[in-house]
């Protein structure tokens, strides 16, 4: 197959008749080239069991694979992106909330050597405003935190070529991002826009405390932002304290101060506070370097090999 589309299940029985639907119209725009690799990630509902009713009768070729429990849709797609065997790659959602047709988008910029990845970026969607604010809020850090070139709807669904995918799959972290990792590679870029549609069947398992642990790990993996922030808050700290501590001597010595021991316990809680936080965030760094080198990831990646050692004999 020249075209591999992973599709990563969870809570999605209620969608799968239209998700089938929608594969076989992406399969015959595909001239018949696509494989669709199912992932059910320990899905509590039928969905594995309807897929699995399905797999003989379908028009294209697919692969229905399940994991033990739930591990999250990340490592779904990781795990699809193991299996597939196509040239080209696809992520898509089994809500359907990305319209399929992105897929086409992604699968023609792949083949015409555009792009090593080609990245979904939404202009609208169609979700309840509380969701869109808290999405907004939610990649809005992101973009500060994390990833800066992050895009500022967010990325849920990306498409790319061989050479991307096996670099893709070695990085293999656990409590990481893989939207970020996608990112921190680099490679040829193409953001293809479009919009998010309205959630037709069921209840997004895409919950608050999911969005609060990924970006926890996304933060932790990707940045030292916090321990940054630790010594630039002990510097500027200690510079604040050591100008309120000259103040109170001054006002000791001029007799401003009549309450006994006053300045000395104000200067040794400002210095020793501020020394404390500046302190943290040293120790921080040096942890932060060691934790970076446990990762293990390469310290540059090769998108490309040209030479000329083919040459005619004379």
């Amino acid at each position: 197959m020249k075209y591999s589309v992973i599709i990563p299940v969870y809570k999605n029985a209620q969608s799968i008749p239209r998700l089938i639907i929608a594969l076989t119209e992406i399969n015959q725009r595909l001239n018949n080239e696509m494989e669709a690799v199912f992932v059910v990630d320990g899905s509590p509902d039928a969905s594995f069991s309807m897929l699995q009713a399905e797999l003989p009768n379908l028009p294209f070729t697919a692969q229905l694979l399940a994991h033990a429990r739930n591990f999250g849709s990340f490592p779904a797609i990781r795990t699809g992106l193991m299996a597939a065997t196509g040239q080209y790659f696809g992520v898509m959602a089994a809500d359907l909330q990305e319209p399929p047709e992105l897929l086409i988008s992604f699968f023609e910029a792949l083949s015409a050597g555009e792009c090593d990845v080609a990245i979904g970026t939404r202009n609208a969607r169609q979700d309840p405003f509380a969701s869109r604010m808290a999405s907004s809020v939610f990649w809005g850090l992101y973009r500060k935190l994390v990833v800066h070139d992050m895009p500022p709807g967010g990325v849920d669904i990306f498409g790319c070529n061989l050479i991307f995918r096996d670099q893709l799959l070695k990085l293999e972290e656990s409590r990481s991002s893989l939207i970020a990792l996608i990112f921190w590679l680099g490679f040829r870029r193409k953001f293809v826009s479009y919009d998010r549609q309205v959630r037709q069947e069921g209840k997004s398992a895409w919950t608050f405390k999911k969005k609060v642990e990924y970006m926890m790990d996304s933060v932790f993996a990707f940045t030292d932002y916090p321990i940054r922030l630790l010594i630039r808050m002990g510097t500027i700290g200690s510079l604040v304290s050591l100008a309120i501590g000259l103040m109170v001597v001054i006002a000791k010595i001029s007799g401003a101060i009549a309450v006994p021991g006053y300045a000395a316990t104000m200067i040794v809680v400002l210095l020793l506070g501020t020394l404390n936080l500046l302190g943290l965030g040293l120790v921080g760094d040096y942890a932060w370097r060691a934790y970076e080198n446990t990762k293990q990831r390469p310290l540059a990646v090769v998108s490309m090999q040209l030479d000329n050692r083919e040459r005619k004999q004379p």
